[in-house]
């Protein structure tokens, strides 16, 4: 029992021929028999209590291949992929039966998509242009005015018009070609000036006017605009300002710090601050590292990806942006609705990102290879513990749910990003 043979048949696709031995494949029937009696009936016989040769000779000798084989067939074709030594990509596979019965057993044929194959050269001693990490008084005085803003107050503005940081509660109606338009109205809208929710040029028209007052702007929507029937258009805003509301900000000294921190004093809490932007310096600057290798890296490599492969991706990112659209109690349809895109549509936005993810993970993976790279036991199961307390699953049923070899990949791909980083020079 087992593979027969491997044979490529196109580019990154192969075809198994794979053996089930006529004993192993009789249990597999005896068992689907055993599962699925109770609800089977035979003339002569109660309902559930006919013998499996009774039924087979009744319904034929095929009645229970299907179940069959559809049990035995995934594990004895992943073993089957293992033995052939290929890596699979996530695609449709092309099954098909040459031989089946209970006396000569099971023999089909299999077509998979594999990993294609990766060349690269020169991804030793990469050019990165590092980004400064230096604090500047500059970067401690902006982090202590964001501060000051989260804590301001609110309060009602009457003696001089709307500045830009202000909120204002206004009424507007929008209309193109002299027509009003679906989602271009409200009613005592509230908006802070600069938050940049409206189209370029809405807020900062707004800017100067005054409480009370009625009047109308003109803007245009971008050209890239997701509602089509609107892109590229001039439209024509009738507002009128309800109320105006200003931020107080808070003053600058000890009391400020011991309300808004565990400090006692504006020193302290400022050396703080370097230290926490020191730190997101760095960790942004790492993350520019990374992107600028992952830029270099789709420029080296060569491979010919399969489609399946992007598809994949882009399903990933699908049901990632899904998950955080439900954070907003959300649905992705009813987004793809308001915004006016199809489904194909926001998929083929997705494709050139997903395109350089996949050329990046091939990369790695071949550098790990190249190099040697190959995760410990220890490393290994370091993993399965970080991920069993990252998501408070027993360890054991991470093991079932996630191959070792998947683990192994994961950490050799950190491993070859940790080597590019160690060999770029700047």
């Amino acid at each position: 029992m087992g593979l027969k043979s491997t044979n490529k048949i196109g580019t990154n696709r192969y075809e198994l021929e794979v053996e089930v031995d006529a004993e192993t494949f009789n249990i597999a029937l005896d068992k689907v028999f055993r599962r699925k009696v109770k609800k089977i009936s035979v003339p002569g016989f109660r309902k559930g209590k006919a013998p499996r040769a009774f039924i087979e000779k009744y319904y034929g000798a095929q009645v229970f291949y299907e179940d069959a084989v559809n049990d035995i067939y995934p594990q004895i074709l992943e073993n089957a992929i293992d033995e052939a030594g290929l890596d699979l990509v996530k695609d449709k596979i092309d099954f098909d039966v040459v031989k089946i019965g209970k006396d000569e057993g099971l023999v089909f044929k299999a077509a998979v998509t594999t990993k294609p194959e990766v060349q690269i050269d020169g991804y030793k001693g990469l050019k990165i242009n590092a980004k400064s990490c230096k604090v500047t008084k500059e970067d401690v005085k902006a982090e202590l005015q964001k501060i000051r803003e989260q804590n301001a107050r609110i309060v009602p503005v009457d003696d001089r018009p709307a500045w830009n940081g202000d909120t204002v509660i206004i009424d507007f109606k929008g209309f193109v070609d002299g027509n009003s338009f679906e989602g271009g109205s409200s009613e005592n809208f509230s908006l802070k000036l600069g938050s940049n929710q409206f189209i370029k040029g809405f807020e900062e028209k707004i800017v100067s006017h005054s409480k009370g007052e009625n009047f109308k702007i003109e803007v245009p929507f971008p050209a890239e605009y997701p509602m089509k029937h609107l892109a590229g258009k001039d439209v024509i805003f009738e507002i009128k300002i309800h109320e105006i509301k200003g931020q107080e900000l808070p003053d600058l000294n000890d009391e400020f710090v011991k309300d808004v921190s565990e400090f006692d004093t504006l020193d302290e809490y400022q050396k703080h601050l370097e230290k926490e932007i020191e730190e997101r310096k760095k960790n942004e600057a790492e993350q520019d590292k990374i992107n600028q290798i992952s830029d270099h890296l789709t420029k080296l490599m060569k491979a010919d990806i399969p489609e399946a492969m992007i598809e994949s991706r882009i399903d990933e990112e699908v049901q990632r942006f899904e998950r955080h659209l439900k954070t907003q109690d959300i649905d992705l349809d009813s987004y793809l609705t308001y915004n006016n895109i199809s489904q194909d549509e926001f998929r083929k936005n997705l494709q050139p990102t997903a395109h350089q993810q996949v050329q990046v993970r091939l990369a790695l993976e071949k550098i790990a290879e190249l190099e040697s790279i190959i995760p410990t036991e220890q490393e290994v199961e370091s993993e399965y513990q970080k991920i069993s307390e990252n998501y408070k699953i027993d360890i054991e049923k991470v093991k079932l749910n996630i191959k070792s070899s998947d683990i192994s990949k994961d950490i050799a791909v950190r491993k070859a990003i940790d080597f590019l980083k160690d060999s770029s020079v700047s």
